[in-house]
């Protein structure tokens, strides 16, 4: 196999020729396929989120095929699953299943999880080995490798914020990149309307915003043309908490989309007061996927793509952290 791996922090990713992964008991083997490039990755390579193995190959938003079976239990999900199936794989890449917080089915809060690219190797090579509890089947899903690789983290995240943000029918999304083009989408199909706000003028993703319907297109530093019952915030700058508190009317909610995030600055309290709530959003559960997936099945989604070849993830890295990809990265082995 073939694997774009990370070696050291702040480094760039080596290309390496290592032997196919065998997978271990109830873990499945993968032909990558696909795998997109989460903001999440940046922050690995970058050393904002702390590694925690070296070295890593990165990589959460996978679409793999099936090409061998670790030893498993009859009715088991790597039993049920065969070879030459289509599947994705999330961040979410294993949990112990018996802490407090598994056995309350909040599974994205499990104390001692394993992360697809952080913990486990990820989809920056040509095959990779997952836990076949946390792959789901991609049957149904009328989109391409390329294309069904951004919801497997892009989609599944900005779901669960979505639920976060409640029922309200005027949503305010922060940072509208691959997460915030697809749950625009989303948000619309449920008669929301939607206002976008991308990095001071930022012209292509404005346009971007609304050529997918969104009501209003603007700077993070202005004000929307009405209150917000809801907004969600997906670029990791922690200066737009305040800004969100302020563009949401009373009892309003704003939810925090990323794993990690700059620092908050200070803000007066008159900014929360009025009930408005504030929220974070960690990981997600298989639920979450398995919810999303079938809306996907029974709804039209556009998911816009940039293809990168696997040995261009450097490149592919360098224009998410720039801001140059309206939609998704993705990288495609060949």
């Amino acid at each position: 196999m073939r694997a774009m791996t990370l070696e050291a922090v702040g480094a760039a990713l080596v290309p390496r020729e290592r032997p196919d992964p065998e997978p271990g008991p109830g873990e499945v083997r993968l032909r990558v396929l696909a795998c997109a490039v989460c903001r999440t990755d940046l922050h690995i390579v970058d050393g904002e989120l702390p590694p925690v193995r070296s070295p890593l190959v990165p990589g959460h938003e996978i679409v793999g095929r099936v090409e061998a079976l670790g030893p498993c239990e009859p009715g088991s999900a790597a039993h049920a699953l065969a070879i030459g199936q289509r599947v994705g794989v999330p961040w979410l890449g294993h949990t112990c299943g018996h802490c407090a917080w598994c056995a309350e089915g909040r599974e994205n809060l499990c104390d001692t999880p394993q992360f697809t690219g952080y913990h486990r190797d990820g989809g920056f090579a040509t095959c990779v080995v997952a836990d076949a509890h946390y792959c789901f089947s991609l049957e149904g899903i009328a989109l391409t490798d390329v294309q069904a690789a951004p919801l497997m983290c892009a989609g599944l995240i900005a779901w669960r914020s979505l639920k976060l943000a409640g029922a309200g029918a005027t949503l305010g999304l922060y940072g509208f990149g691959a997460a915030a083009h697809l749950i625009a989408q989303v948000a619309r199909s449920q008669g929301r309307k939607v206002f976008a706000f991308t990095r001071p003028g930022d012209a292509p993703a404005q346009a971007h915003a609304l050529a997918l319907g969104a009501a209003w297109a603007g700077g993070s530093d202005q004000s929307p043309p009405e209150p917000l019952e809801a907004a969600i915030i997906f670029a990791p700058v922690g200066a737009l908490v305040p800004a969100a508190l302020r563009a949401v009317r009373k009892g309003g909610r704003v939810v925090c989309g990323g794993i990690h995030m700059s620092d908050i600055p200070s803000f007066p309290y008159g900014l929360l007061w009025h009930e408005r709530q504030l929220l974070s959003v960690a990981n997600l559960t298989r639920a979450d996927g398995d919810e999303f997936l079938a809306w996907v099945r029974g709804h039209p989604l556009r998911v816009d793509t940039i293809t990168y070849p696997l040995e261009a993830a450097n490149e592919a890295l360098r224009d998410l952290r720039a801001g140059t990809i309206q939609g998704a990265a993705v990288l495609v082995p060949g």
